[in-house]
């Protein structure tokens, strides 16, 4: 599959716009009535805990916490839809529920809340995945996603920071990594421009090749000869004293 398999359309922006307008929604919600949405997230290992599965990552504790994500969730789900398209639904909704179960799994007993790890998913995801794909648009997105979101790896780690789900994070990473090796992408190809990037090209019959010896050296074309041709122009088989030459010169390659 070539590069026209990378289409924008009105969904790559929408998409990621309603999802920031989701989270922000439910932010002024809990603002606007004073009441807080907390209990609505994960806590690790209850069965009421669990439903925070599906609703942390709409939740968010600040203001901070919440502009924080927004930028992040909005590029990267952009990104997302633009180059892995055929993906797009399967990495949201199997990142939020797996990524999710494994912070239920290992977190600790407080309330896990915030789409961080969703956007650890994301990044993990199409970082992996691009380097494993080996086409250079997707290995060239998986550089500017390290070099843009790099430092979240120090996250990942207990103890970097208070109030930060480290267990969300690293079960984000995970979640994306594995899913970066289990989906399945389309086989990308480089589009063949020229006639020795063919599969069949022999460089037989080829002149500009002709021109190497077997060393591998450019060898320049000989020079040209000169060879003189005389045509006579109006003959008088009677006379050859008013005869006619129009001389013309053909150069010929010299014989090696």
């Amino acid at each position: 599959m070539n590069e026209n398999h990378f289409k924008f359309s009105l969904s790559v922006v929408v998409l990621p716009l309603l999802f920031i307008l989701s989270i922000w929604t439910v932010y002024w919600f809990e603002i606007r009535f004073d009441y807080s949405l907390s209990e609505f997230g994960i806590y690790p290992r209850t069965f009421e805990g669990f439903r925070g599965v599906f609703f942390s990552p709409f939740l968010h504790g600040s203001i901070e916490h919440l502009y924080s994500n927004t930028i992040p969730a909005f590029s990267l789900m952009a990104s997302l839809r633009y180059f892995y398209r055929e993906n797009f639904w399967k990495v949201l909704g199997y990142g939020i529920l797996i990524s999710g179960i494994l912070t239920w799994l290992i977190g600790r007993e407080s309330y896990h809340i915030g789409a961080s790890g969703l956007i650890y998913v994301l990044v993990s995801f199409m970082f992996f995945k691009g380097i494993r794909s080996q086409y250079y648009r997707l290995v060239a997105l998986s550089l500017v996603i390290i070099m843009l979101y790099g430092g979240m790896i120090w996250y990942v780690f207990p103890d970097i920071e208070d109030g930060i789900s480290w267990e969300g994070h690293l079960a984000g990473l995970i979640t994306g990594f594995a899913m970066a090796l289990i989906f399945k992408t389309p086989d990308y190809k480089k589009f063949l421009k020229y006639d020795w990037e063919q599969p069949e090209y022999t460089s037989e019959g080829d002149k500009f090749m002709d021109r190497f010896d077997e060393n591998g050296v450019f060898v320049n074309p000989p020079k040209p000869i000169a060879v003189e041709e005389v045509i006579e122009v109006n003959p008088d088989q009677h006379s050859t004293a008013n005869k006619e030459f129009i001389i013309v010169y053909h150069f010929k390659q010299e014989e090696e």
